[in-house]
């Protein structure tokens, strides 16, 4: 495995990534963002969950300054988002963004050219270029497939591709956009190891996703967004022991969770703690065990 230092550890940051009263129209008739707030901590591991069309991406693409908002602020490492060409160029090498069709990220003829435009665009050596070029592509297990034209990737593939062209430009966040949507069970097992693997390394991470069963694996924070307001933030046992949350959000528990609610339906009494992961479940089933 490569050794792979993406940023400066800063202790004593407390806020890295924080939104403050984020509005967003597309037009007169639809407001996406009403009035969003949210603070993410330097090494968190976050998911923001809501169903399609609640504002999830809409955020995203205030986080870079893709999109600029109506009225709020975004703050990176305790500095305003600016909207300027010398601001955003700043603000995008710390804050990198995977689209969740990963053919809207990826447009150079090879695969290594196209992890090379981020680190070209800062007027890097082409040796330090190459250097990152290599380093992530071999951190996202894609080395090799430097000549290779995109288009003949997988779909797993590409989002791998993706995320090296954003590990090239050594993020200090990285943000996700459904990055497991359209991959077969073992490419999300994969991608969820390789987020862990730099979540540990020092990257903060933020997900959205539909994939509830996998978010207590991995994340340390959720929030729920349900039409463009914020409902709800703790960590997963707190946000999956609030039933009323998850209906308004049109989500549903981990399915470890549900197996365990329908065992005490049965009479079998959880003590109020019921397991998220499959290794909770396994130690939940040994006490049960033990008990009878």
């Amino acid at each position: 495995m490569v050794s792979y230092q993406f940023m400066n550890q800063k202790i004593g940051v407390i806020n890295m990534l924080e939104v403050q009263n984020l509005k967003y129209s597309y037009n007169n008739d639809y407001q996406a963002l009403k009035g969003v707030s949210l603070k993410i901590d330097e090494g968190d591991m976050v998911a923001l969950l809501g169903k399609n069309g609640a504002g999830k991406s809409t955020l995203f693409l205030h986080l870079n300054g893709i999109y600029e908002p109506d009225e709020g602020k975004v703050f990176i490492d305790g500095e305003e988002l600016k909207y300027d060409k010398k601001s955003l160029l700043k603000f995008r090498q710390k804050v990198g963004i995977v689209f969740q069709n990963p053919d809207d990220q990826i447009f150079a003829p090879t695969v290594e050219e196209d992890v090379a435009f981020g680190p070209l665009n800062l007027g890097l050596p082409m040796e330090e270029v190459q250097d990152r070029v290599e380093e992530a592509l071999a951190r996202v297990g894609m080395s090799g497939t430097e000549k290779i034209a995109p288009h003949h990737l997988s779909g797993g593939q590409k989002k791998r591709v993706a995320i090296a062209g954003i590990l090239a430009m050594k993020p200090e966040i990285m943000v996700l956009d459904e990055p497991t949507a359209g991959l077969d069970p073992q490419g999300v097992e994969n991608l969820v190891t390789l987020l862990k693997e730099l979540n540990d390394e020092g990257i903060t991470i933020v997900i959205s996703t539909h994939e509830v069963d996998l978010v207590p694996d991995y994340a340390n924070k959720i929030f729920v967004l349900v039409d463009g307001e914020l409902i709800a933030e703790g960590t997963p046992k707190e946000i999956f022991a609030q039933p009323e949350v998850l209906e308004k959000a049109n989500l549903k528990v981990p399915i470890v969770t549900e197996l365990f609610q329908q065992l005490e339906s049965e009479g079998y009494d959880m003590e109020n703690d019921y397991p998220l992961t499959i290794r909770e479940a396994k130690d939940k089933f040994l006490n049960l065990i033990n008990k009878n």
